[in-house]
């Protein structure tokens, strides 16, 4: 007799669940247009809605007593918002970070010489766009904002790939330059060595 409880709560639990993504499909594009009034942007709110759909279908079971499927699914809309913009914010900051490197590097002119030779070594063995990156806002001191615009991304997405790019860049002149790179040496006669 237990066993035919258990096939019955699962039974209701499944219908439930039919009945929460039948809900949650019913009203992709209020949920859509939700997100888009808050984020200003189509594909970043497809991206937020898509998400949580992954995120619903993993938590399904997560509705409080007597909260609809759709206030439940707003609810989580909202964290997935207040998520974006923490990233959003922590991205600007790193963007800020590396501009303010940036501009303490290309102020001593013997360190830049010799950043310079190792580092233009080093550039063809990173990806392309993490090359690219460094290549212009690091050696032809270009600004940020102006690459992210001829590569096509946003200033953030430039900031983050370009702290990437630094990070790539510094694991690659460690192995190159064994550990006078980890101690900071600015002779670059070590080239030798290699």
């Amino acid at each position: 007799m237990e066993s035919g409880q258990g096939q019955e709560s699962a039974n209701i639990a499944q219908e439930d669940s039919g009945e929460v993504i039948r809900a949650l499909v019913d009203n992709h594009r209020r949920f859509l247009s939700f997100l888009e009034r808050r984020v200003g942007s189509r594909a970043i709110a497809e991206e937020l809605l898509q998400a949580a759909f992954v995120k619903s279908l993993e938590k399904g079971g997560m509705l409080r007593d007597g909260e609809g499927a759709v206030a439940w699914f707003y609810r989580l809309l909202r964290n997935a918002l207040v998520d974006h913009y923490r990233r959003q914010a922590a991205e600007g900051r790193a963007l800020e970070r590396e501009a303010r490197d940036a501009q303490e590097a290309s102020e001593d002119p013997e360190l830049k010489v010799a950043v310079c030779a190792c580092v233009g070594d080093l550039l063809s063995t990173l990806k392309p766009e993490y090359a690219d990156i460094v290549r212009q806002v690091d050696l032809e001191e270009r600004a940020v904002p102006e690459v992210a615009r001829e590569v096509g991304i946003t200033a953030n997405n430039a900031g983050v790939r370009l702290h990437r790019a630094r990070q790539a860049l510094r694991k690659q002149l460690e192995r190159s330059c064994g550990t006078c790179a980890s101690h900071g040496c600015l002779d670059c006669a070590c080239r030798a060595k290699r």
